[in-house]
């Protein structure tokens, strides 16, 4: 006779860190302040110099469902690498990731349980995202994620209508829920999407999950998405390398497509009409993209592509 499925599961919550000393203690209050209460949270320190160590050190000493894990040598491996190992130090079903400067509403974890609970074959719930810039005097803004809300998507439907492949808003990764078995069928995150590249680590988690199995997509507001001028994708746009970045994901993901089986035919196909910009001459490919692009990517991919070119301007 088979178990009953467990209606309370511990949910093994990620929480990576590089420095971050001005956020980290408000991310993990939020998970404290879940009206969940079958969770653990892993702090990995990804290498911090700025007093983040001491501040998730502290709070493992003091709260026994807290554990402060690091690489060895307090090496920096990147945000992909941490969250494997964060997920391989941790127990539980359910894994959630919170990032060091993004907080949870107190219900995120109770009502994202109960979602993914209602559908066995659910390998991922998410929700929509409160982009949150009142904390530094700025304005928020509710952000749905998905194409459709509060139903069942089974594949590769998410996978063409959701961000990067589709036009949908893709979930921030503190917004997720995922079944360990879904991340393990999967592989984890891919740890080469590092430095600039882990601006689509996620993304490149995601797609393979949307390639495979079914997830829903919640119109609640389960995290508060912080923006602030230090992030990563404020970094890659200053640097004018956003089209660098994406077309190494698509490459990545193109191969990818070679190592597994692809049971669905549109995928091949959606992936092929998002690398044809890249695939065309330079001149061309700016011609189709400059004008809605910043001058620094322009400029970065002139340097980059016709040097010889940019030597003459």
């Amino acid at each position: 006779m088979l178990a009953e499925p467990d209606p309370k599961p511990p949910v093994a919550v990620i929480c990576c860190f590089l420095d971050g000393k001005h956020f980290l203690a408000e991310a993990i209050e939020s998970v404290l302040a879940q009206t969940y209460p079958h969770w653990t949270l892993t702090l990995v320190d990804d290498g911090s110099t700025d007093g983040a160590t001491e501040i998730a050190r502290a709070y493992a000493a003091r709260d026994p469902r807290v554990r402060y894990f690091e690489h060895e040598n307090h090496a920096n491996r990147g945000l992909s690498a941490s969250r494997n190992a964060g997920i391989a130090a941790s127990d539980g079903p359910l894994v959630a990731f919170i990032d060091a400067d993004d907080f949870w509403p107190p219900e995120k974890l109770s009502e994202q349980v109960a979602a993914i609970q209602s559908d066995p074959a659910l390998a991922m719930v998410s929700g929509a995202a409160l982009y949150w810039r009142s904390w530094n005097g700025g304005k928020d803004v509710v952000v749905t994620s998905g194409h459709r809300s509060n139903i069942r998507i089974d594949p590769p439907e998410a996978l063409l209508n959701v961000y990067p492949l589709g036009a949908a808003g893709a979930p921030p990764p503190s917004s997720l829920l995922v079944r360990r078995e879904a991340i393990e069928r999967v592989g984890g995150f891919e740890a080469h999407f590092s430095g600039i590249y882990a601006l689509y680590e996620d993304q490149a988690f995601l797609c393979k999950l949307y390639a495979s199995m079914p997830v829903y997509f919640s119109d609640r507001v389960w995290v508060y998405y912080r923006q602030h001028g230090a992030s990563i994708m404020a970094s890659v746009r200053a640097q004018g390398r956003y089209h660098e970045v994406r077309r190494y994901f698509l490459r990545w993901y193109w191969r990818y497509l070679d190592e597994v089986p692809v049971l669905h035919p549109p995928i091949r196909p959606a992936v092929a009409r998002a690398l044809r910009p890249y695939r065309v001459p330079a001149g061309l490919w700016l011609l189709k993209f400059g004008a809605s692009q910043r001058l620094a990517e322009a400029r970065h991919l002139l340097r980059r592509l016709v040097h010889p070119l940019w030597r003459v301007l």
